[in-house]
Parts: C-alpha cells; sequence; structure tokens
C-alpha cells in the first residue's frame, strides 16, 4: 500500500512537473520531449488504476508516433516560431473561453463524484459474464469480435485520410531528376548504349 502511494505521488508529481515545463520551455524541441515525459508518467498512472489499455496507448500512439512526429516535424522543418508567436493576443479571448469551458466541466465532474461517490460504482462492466478478464482482454474481445468491422472500417478511413494528406501536400520541384521505371523498362539497347572511339592521350 505504501508502495502504491508512493509511485502514485511519483508519476503524478513529475507528470505535473513536465506538463507545466511544456508551456513555460522557449525551446519547441525542450517542449516535445517534456510532452512524452508527461505522457509516460500519465501512462504509468493509468496502469496503476488497472486501465492498463489506455496506458499503452498513450506510449504506443502518443509517445510512438504523435509526439515523436511533433520532435521531427519541428527539428526538420525550418519554423520560424517568433513569426508564429505574433499575433497571438487576438485569439486569447478564445483561448480563455475553451479554458474556462473545461475547467467548469472538470469541476462538474469533482463535484459529481463528491456528492454522489456511490456513482461510479453504477458504471457497467464491458463483459459483465467475466469478472476475472483484464481490461486489454476485455477490451481485445470487444474490439475483434463484436465491432471488427467497423474497427477495420475506421483503419481503412484512418489510411484513406494520410494518403489524402500526403497526395495534397507533395509538391514536386521542376528542377529535381526523378527516377521513371517505365522509361527504362522500355528504352532501347542501340539508344541506351552509345560506342565512343577514344584517342589515345586525349582521354573523355
Amino acid at each position: 500500500m505504501i508502495a502504491s502511494a508512493l509511485f502514485f505521488y511519483l508519476f503524478s508529481g513529475v507528470a505535473i512537473a513536465s506538463s507545466l515545463m511544456v508551456i513555460s520551455s522557449r525551446n519547441p524541441v525542450h517542449s516535445v520531449l517534456f510532452l512524452i515525459l508527461t505522457f509516460v508518467n500519465a501512462a504509468g498512472l493509468f496502469i496503476m488504476a488497472g486501465a492498463e489499455f489506455l496506458g499503452l496507448l498513450l506510449i504506443v500512439v502518443y509517445v510512438g508516433a504523435v509526439a515523436v512526429l511533433f520532435l521531427f516535424v519541428v527539428m526538420m522543418l525550418d519554423v520560424d516560431f517568433a513569426e508564429l508567436r505574433q499575433g497571438y493576443l487576438q485569439y486569447l479571448p478564445i483561448g480563455l473561453f475553451v479554458g474556462i469551458v473545461l475547467l467548469v466541466e472538470l469541476l462538474a465532474v469533482v463535484g459529481s463524484w463528491v456528492v454522489a461517490p456511490a456513482v461510479e460504482n453504477t458504471t457497467s462492466q464491458p463483459i459483465p459474464d467475466v469478472a476475472e478478464t483484464r481490461n486489454i482482454e476485455a477490451l481485445g474481445n470487444i474490439l475483434y469480435t463484436d465491432y471488427i468491422f467497423f474497427f477495420q472500417i475506421a483503419g481503412i478511413i484512418l489510411l484513406v485520410a494520410m494518403i489524402g494528406a500526403i497526395v495534397l501536400t507533395l509538391h514536386h520541384k521542376p528542377n529535381v531528376r526523378r527516377q521513371n521505371i517505365n522509361e527504362q523498362v522500355a528504352r532501347d539497347p542501340k539508344t541506351a548504349i552509345r560506342n565512343v572511339k577514344i584517342r589515345s592521350g586525349e582521354g573523355l
């Protein structure tokens, strides 16, 4: 019990500190690294709470894909962040409005838990017949049995969206030489090979 409490305070403390560093760091690369640290500690909290699927989802999807993608984009693209920060005050009212809405929602959740603590016991299990099944096994059984077609359709939609984003953002430069497989296969040996007689001492 003491060990679990120590790990909880460790994960939560590091997650809060790293999340503050995400928004306070001047270097965007450092912000992305602190974001990865926040995701890792949040995954530890989810695993301690018994939600192994959410913890692994944070590690595999957010740390392994989204955060690393942000890091590569920030490091590889020549982005002028000073220019991006100009004029951000005009979006400040919208940001404050969204922040206030999120704060009211969080306070409503905390207030309902304090007012009616027995509400969490009324939530239904994903698979009530198998109480000993772990969270990941239960979600896997549901996704790959009852909702397999919806799961595959969602994957196809994401694949089409990814291909569409690549096609829309891909721009070919006119002065760059590229390989054309069809032209290479259709080449005639008579036109592809040229015999040149070089005189002695002249070179190429």
